[in-house]
Formats: structure tokens, sequence, C-alpha cells
């Protein structure tokens, strides 16, 4: 039987803690995924529209294979900036890539949404943001719905949120995610609200929303909202030992969640973009295969989960968002009008 971690979050997988940065003035934020200890990072950009730094740097043919935390952020490209303010924080630290005479340059991949003109203030998140969140990062089960970076998102037109997730596997590996849904598409079925992903369910983690409508198969495909202000992203971390190339399979396969859970997905109006963090303190099982000894099927079964997670998450991030401004939340939508709790 599968099962969750003991929070369901991303913050059960050993060595990865989670800090937000929430403004809702703004109506944006910082979500910051830190390791303790510093992990092999990957990364898989499919969307059309995305805005990311670092990312090429996390290419298995590059020179750096550890990375020291993941900023996600609000802001579109001018949210970049945060990720400054969480290299200020971790090199008071001294935490980062050694470079001699007792200094360090932190390694920080980020990715952004578009949520600009979404809150009272039109601004964005800034150094300071990032720091706060890197601040504020705890082993805590991570707050869904309109924190840190899904403050002010928006998901199939109505409102998106923050969602985490995780999966403790029978062979001892944990592997989770979080997520910052933004999207063009829709997760749910527009008719029934019934969501694509609704099997995956674990534990009643979904609290048994709309579980029991059908989900239609739509003819054809529809974009919701403004073309070019959306994006879905994420961090799935694990505590397995993988090397820069495995992790980056595991980011590639956990796209497969995106596609899973929101239709349509990976448009050009999405820069969908997922990265892996792998804390390295769990082998691979070894299996005696055709080729010879190989961890090829404990690391297809990772990546396999990776996308169930991170599909999970996005049906949390939705259910746990509380509507703003113009938007209405899934609840206010499917759930109120029934009296559904």
């Amino acid at each position: 039987m599968r099962r969750t971690g003991p929070l369901n979050s991303i913050t059960d997988v050993p060595g990865i803690i989670v800090g937000c940065h929430t403004d809702l003035e703004m109506l944006s934020g910082v979500t910051v995924v830190m390791t303790t200890a510093g992990g092999v990072g990957g990364v898989d950009v499919r969307g059309g529209a995305p805005g990311t730094r670092e990312t090429d740097l996390l290419d298995p043919v590059n020179l750096i294979e550890r990375v020291d935390a993941i900023a996600l952020c609000g802001g579109s490209a001018y949210g970049l900036e945060a990720a400054s303010g969480v290299m200020r924080y971790l090199e008071e630290r001294g935490i980062g890539h050694p470079v001699g005479e007792g200094r360090v340059v932190p390694i920080v991949p980020a990715a952004v949404i578009f949520d600009l003109g979404r809150g009272i203030k039109h601004s964005h998140p800034d150094k300071e943001a990032g720091y706060d969140a890197a601040s504020l990062a705890s082993c805590a089960a991570v707050k869904l719905g309109n924190q840190g970076a899904g403050t002010g998102t928006v998901s199939g037109g109505l409102k998106g949120g923050l969602g985490s997730a995780s999966e403790a596997l029978d062979n001892g590996i944990t592997i989770g995610a979080v997520v910052v849904v933004n999207s063009t598409g829709s997760a749910f079925d527009r008719e029934t609200g019934a969501f694509y992903a609704k099997h995956l369910e674990i534990g009643g983690e979904f609290g048994g929303v709309r579980m029991n409508s059908s989900v239609g198969n739509p003819t054809y495909p529809q974009l919701y909202g403004e073309p070019g202000a959306h994006t879905t992203i994420g961090v799935v971390a694990t505590d397995a030992i993988l090397t820069k190339a495995q992790a980056t399979k595991v980011a590639m396969m956990a796209q497969d969640g995106i596609a899973r859970s929101i239709y349509p997905c990976h448009t050009m109006f999405d820069g969908d973009t997922i990265f892996c963090i792998a804390s390295g303190r769990t082998s691979l099982p070894v299996e005696e295969t055709r080729y010879g000894r190989s961890t090829a099927r404990a690391l297809s079964l990772l990546g396999a989960s990776a996308a169930d997670v991170v599909a999970r998450s996005i049906i949390r991030a939705v259910i746990s968002a509380e509507g703003i401004s113009n938007f209405r939340s899934y609840r206010d939508a499917f759930l109120k009008a029934t009296g559904a709790k």
C-alpha cells in the first residue's frame, strides 16, 4: 500500500528545509528549498516561456554538482533578484561552493512565475524577500495555498497556490515535492470539478473533494487567463544517492506529474520548470539485469513516484487556495454551492 511521509510534505525528505516569504499586498512571494548539507541538483525546463537562473549549471556535462538552495519566486523575471538574497543568507553562514581564501559562492538556481499586477502594491519580490524566505526555512510541513510564491497565483482561471506532498517508498527512500501552481491550463474538469489526477490520492489527502465526480474528455483544449501570465514551477527532493545525470532524469520524469494533472500544460505561455535535489542519504537498490548490475529499475520507479508527488502537490495547492481579488478559489466555485467542506 502506498503511503506518505509523516508530514506529507517535501520536508519529510531528510536534509530538506523550506521557507516562505509572503506579501499579501503585492500578492506575490518567494519559496526557498534548502539543503542542510548540500545536495546533487538536476533540472528540466519544459514550458515555452521560462524565467530561470543557473539552469545551465545543472546540465550533467557541466562542473558544479551540488546546490545549496533553490528559489521559487513570483515577480516574473524581476523576481530572480530574490535568489541573490538567498545567496547572501548562505554566504553569511559560510555555505556554498568553496573558491579559496575562506570564500564561498552559494549555488542557488531559481525559477519564476508571472504574477505581476495582481496585488494592490505593484512591485515584485526582491533580495530582502529572498533573504527572509531563507531565514524562515525549517523542517516543518510546508503551509499550503496562498503562501510564498503561491500567494498570487492563478490556475485555470481560478486561484492557484503552493502545494506539497511526499511518498515513503518500500525500499526506504523518500520522495517529496513542492509546487507553485500558476497554470494557464486547468487541474480539474470545468463541468464537474473533478481533478484529472484524483486517482493518485493517498490516505484521503484531498479530503474527498469531488472524488465521486467523473472527469470528462474535453474535445478542445482551453487556455484560461491572460496569455503569458502563467507557469508551474517546483522542486522534487529525495534522500536517494544520485548522480547529477540521475537527478536530471528524475526531474524530467517529474514533469509528467504536471502533464498528468493540468490540461493543457507546457504551452507557449507557461514556463514549466522542475528541479530535483538529492540529499544523498540512501543508496538506490541494485539489481542484476541483462546489462549487468544496475540501479536503472530503482531510478525509473523513483522518477515515476516523483511524477505522482508533483501531481498530488498540484491538487493540494488548488484545494488549499483561498480566493483573492478578482479570482475565486476552487472551494468558492465547487464546494460552497453544494455545502461541502
